[in-house]
């Protein structure tokens, strides 16, 4: 009897170290090595993870077995040949079956709110895109939006590969999705977008440690925040500070406290002003809440249908009703106010649209040159025009903004890049800089360390990186004037042509003055990828005018173009252009094209020295080629 519990107990054991031994062996991928997943064609291909020390791995793919040992720390690495475009394909590592894997072209899109903005921002524009989005051909990854000041991660959290679908796409990066749309009708082939970006983030953001050793500042910042307490007690502060402010504005306003959203509030005694507007100019400067309230009129067929309510964009956050039932609700200025209105909640006859517009500092206002209306029955009802208002509550400016933790140097790059490198990439778009305006001076030098970076990173000297130069914004100017945008743009310019197998979107006519992410992202996707198929050694122009040198002549500058770009359209009426006297001041200038040069000159200066193009926030300039493209701004400087 002995001999038999003995002879359990070793069997017992066996078994459990039999079990334990495969539990601990299993093989673990990293997020990115998934179903679904798009490989890099003509590439010998990285595929790698994790197990136990010492573990044999075996990868069969495409009737070919590949074999690994894992090291001591049980990684383990696995180099698949090139392989040409195809799929769906099969893939078995060990234990673990993925499915669905195409072979085509990957690209890593990057930066900041421009390149995150989702198709769903962008639907007024490209509601039917959305609507019949249907290819398993292009395929996204989104990378989670971490940050970590500690050390580069090597997986992230989490994450998967996405079939495009009406589904899926409206969280696509809008900018990415049309660039990988043009791609696969031009090459017929998968196209694979990894995106990771985040809006705010400066480019020292996306770099590692090693690239800002020329900026102690930057290094410093980001080895003050290694300090999690320090993250944690700042987080904490900022929102204990935020929620006190919310709460006595609510308790000091008086219309939250007698629900003036209701259908049925006494407004005879409430002033009126026109929105679009700000109701500081009626009010003077102030900060705290302000009601709004607009009577329209509907009949009994337009009152049994559900409705689209359109309120363009506040200064800063507004919680929007109608006829007492609050529709929606947007907590900052930049999202445009949709709203959809549920079926029941709109009246035969008169229907009343409330609004609470809470401004915490700088102009509150509605956004001028936004659409406002609403939409009931396939008929848009303007809401422009005059409005009731009355003052909720004024308050003490918000505290000092948010810290924003995330955007600080290296965090993004150790969470969001450094966990990408082993996964073959074609190459790169990068749409970012708005946030770097303030030292616009250094950009070019940032950029260009974060390209050589990156590509050293992915073993790819040559590695295709396209920018996209930052679009026209802010109100326009009557005279020349200095502008940091426009010499982010030229840091931007500078690179493309420096930095090898880099290139330019140009995107200065497609922006909006009252607005940093302006709708039209298919141009910027489309020009992006005219760049890559000109990589590629397509015969095509993917550029606008490229500005190569000038030559004085008297009271005139001569400027000359690119072979491929300078020829010009007619144009009976060159705009844009600037020309500087031996003084140092520029004066708006004349310009005319002859063949293929551009004459500037101005009446009134007899000895120029330079010429700028489009130097400003929002330039008016109309310089482009036969293709329809744009030039760059540029300086000759």
């Amino acid at each position: 009897m002995k001999d038999i519990r003995i002879f359990r107990q070793v069997l017992l054991f066996g078994f459990l170290l039999f079990a334990g031994n495969l539990f601990f062996a299993k093989v673990k991928l990293p997020a990115l090595v998934s179903d679904g997943m798009v490989l890099q064609r003509n590439q010998n291909i990285k595929i790698w993870g994790k197990a136990d020390p010492d573990e044999k791995i075996n990868v069969h793919f495409l009737n070919k077995k590949y074999s690994a040992v894992t090291d001591n720390k049980g990684n383990w690495k696995i180099n698949l040949p090139k392989i040409n475009a195809g799929g769906p394909y099969v893939m078995t590592i060990n234990e673990i079956t993925l499915k669905d894997i195409m072979i085509g072209d990957v690209w890593l899109a990057s930066g900041q709110s421009n390149m995150e903005l989702p198709m769903r921002r962008v639907k007024p524009l490209y509601e039917d895109e959305i609507k019949n989005a249907n290819n398993s051909n292009i395929r996204f990854f989104t990378v989670p939006q971490k940050y970590n000041f500690k050390a580069p991660q090597d997986d992230l959290e989490s994450g998967k590969w996405e079939i495009t679908n009406p589904q899926t796409i409206i969280n696509f990066s809008a900018v990415a999705y049309f660039f990988a749309k043009e791609l696969n009708q031009k090459n017929k082939i998968a196209i694979g977008i990894i995106h990771a970006s985040l809006g705010g983030s400066p480019v020292q953001a996306w770099m590692d440690t090693n690239s800002l050793k020329k900026y102690p500042e930057y290094l410093n910042e980001a080895e003050k925040w290694k300090n999690d307490d320090l993250i944690k007690s700042t987080e904490s502060n900022e929102q204990t500070l935020s929620k006190a402010w919310y709460e006595e504005l609510d308790q000091s306003d008086i219309g939250f406290n007698q629900h003036w959203e209701k259908f049925d509030v006494n407004d005879s005694d409430w002033k009126t002003m026109n929105i679009p507007g700000s109701w500081e100019d009626k009010e003077g400067g102030f900060e705290g809440s302000v009601w709004f309230r607009k009577e329209i009129n509907l009949t009994k067929n337009q009152a049994d249908n559900s409705a689209f309510l359109n309120l363009g964009r506040i200064k800063d956050a507004d919680e929007t009703y109608i006829n007492g039932v609050k529709v929606g609700n947007v907590t900052y200025e930049y999202p445009p106010r949709w709203y959809d209105v549920p079926k029941g909640i709109l009246k035969e006859g008169k229907n009343i649209v409330a609004v609470r517009a809470i401004n915490g500092s700088g102009k509150g206002e509605f956004i001028a040159d936004k659409p406002y209306y609403l939409e009931v029955d396939n008929q848009k009802i303007s809401l422009e025009g005059e409005w009731k208002y009355k003052i909720g509550a004024k308050m003490e400016k918000m505290a000092p903004g948010q810290t924003f933790i995330r955007w600080k140097p290296t965090g993004l790059y150790n969470a969001m890049i450094n966990p990408l490198i082993n996964y073959n990439i074609k190459g790169a778009i990068w749409y970012q800089g708005e946030s770097n305006t303030k030292k616009p001076e250094e950009y070019s030098d940032l950029l260009s360390t974060m390209i050589a970076d990156w590509r050293s990173k992915w073993g790819e000297k040559d590695l295709p990186f396209f920018i996209v130069q930052l679009a026209n914004f802010m109100e326009a100017k009557n005279q020349p004037v200095e502008s940091k945008w426009a010499e982010l743009r030229e840091q931007q310019r500078q690179v493309s042509l420096k930095v090898p197998n880099t290139a330019l979107a140009v995107t200065i006519d497609v922006g909006e003055w009252n607005d940093i992410h302006p709708l039209n992202k298919k141009t910027v996707g489309d020009r992006l990828a005219l760049q890559a198929l000109k990589f590629e050694g397509k015969n095509i122009i993917a550029d606008g005018p490229v500005y190569e040198s000038m030559k004085i002549d008297g009271n005139k500058i001569i400027l000359s173009f690119k072979k491929g770009t300078d020829d010009f359209p007619k144009i009976k009426d060159l705009k844009g252009f600037a020309i500087k006297d031996k003084t140092g001041n520029y004066k708006w200038a004349k310009a005319k094209i002859e063949q293929n040069k551009i004459v500037v000159w101005n009446d009134e200066i007899s000895n120029p020295t330079a010429v700028r193009y489009s130097w400003a926030d929002n330039p008016d300039g109309n310089l482009i080629n036969e293709n329809q493209l744009p030039a760059s701004p540029f300086t000759t400087e």
